[in-house]
């Protein structure tokens, strides 16, 4: 089986967040970046196990500049078997999702996966964008994957409950919790990944549909109130009147 996982980087969660450009960009001066969790340790792990369980290969695509192959190496380190650098800054979710369409036609993989969404923007855009431009069925959020030869079938965690599908090969598919368990790159994995052919691609020139206008923080916590135990009165007051969550 012929595996694409789509990877992108994004800032570690200890990372202090700040902005530039009069709030426009997000500063990434000093930041430690990561692989997305969820592109790392549920759609590319779980590829991985269904290459290592019926062979095939699992090949990653990057959407970015030079500054993203440090986490394209670790994806490398963790098993893949060698990964695609499309040479161009990601801008929006369409951007992302359009060059990796046009990378991916006529390769025939037989699986694209990806995290739900990145832990930076949460747009959790690029799968139903992707799966649209390359005219295949989608999954999204999901949290089993299983192949049986030209059918892939799929567990997602809804509010009833969990709900099963199934769809042909190929298919496009957005991994959450559940999906797989997260490895930790070995000392053979990390040398092995030196060695590994990272491909640099140029774009096909997607232009972005949205623009950030203005970025911010979240307003800071206010104080802490305690409220007697005995006091339950009072507490329902201020979750009423000045939380307003009841």
């Amino acid at each position: 089986m012929k595996i694409l996982v789509c990877i992108s980087k994004a800032p570690d969660t200890t990372t202090k967040i700040s902005f530039t450009d009069n709030d426009t960009k997000f500063n990434e001066e000093n930041v430690q970046f990561i692989v997305n969790p969820y592109d790392e340790w549920y759609a590319l792990v779980r590829g991985l196990e269904l290459k290592e369980a019926g062979g095939g290969s699992v090949t990653t695509v990057t959407v970015g500049g030079s500054d993203h192959d440090p986490i394209i190496r670790k994806a490398l380190a963790i098993g893949a078997d060698n990964a695609v650098r499309i040479n161009t800054e990601p801008q929006d979710g369409y951007t992302v999702a359009k060059e990796i369409a046009a990378y991916a036609e006529g390769k025939d993989y037989d699986l694209i996966l990806l995290g739900k969404e990145t832990i930076n923007y949460n747009g959790s855009q690029v799968g139903g964008m992707l799966a649209e431009l390359m005219g295949l069925p989608y999954v999204s959020v999901a949290s089993k994957l299983d192949v049986a030869g030209d059918t892939a079938t799929v567990e997602q965690d809804i509010p009833a409950g969990k709900q099963v599908v199934e769809g042909p090969l190929p298919i496009v598919i957005s991994c959450a919790k559940g999906m797989a368990e997260q490895r930790i790159p070995n000392m053979r994995g990390i040398m092995a990944a030196r060695t590994k052919p990272l491909e640099v691609v140029e774009p096909a020139g997607a232009a972005p549909l949205v623009t950030a206008s203005k970025f911010s923080l979240p307003e800071d916590k206010g104080e802490v109130k305690m409220i007697d135990a005995e006091n339950a009165e009072s507490l329902i007051e201020l979750l009423h009147n000045e939380a307003k969550v009841i």
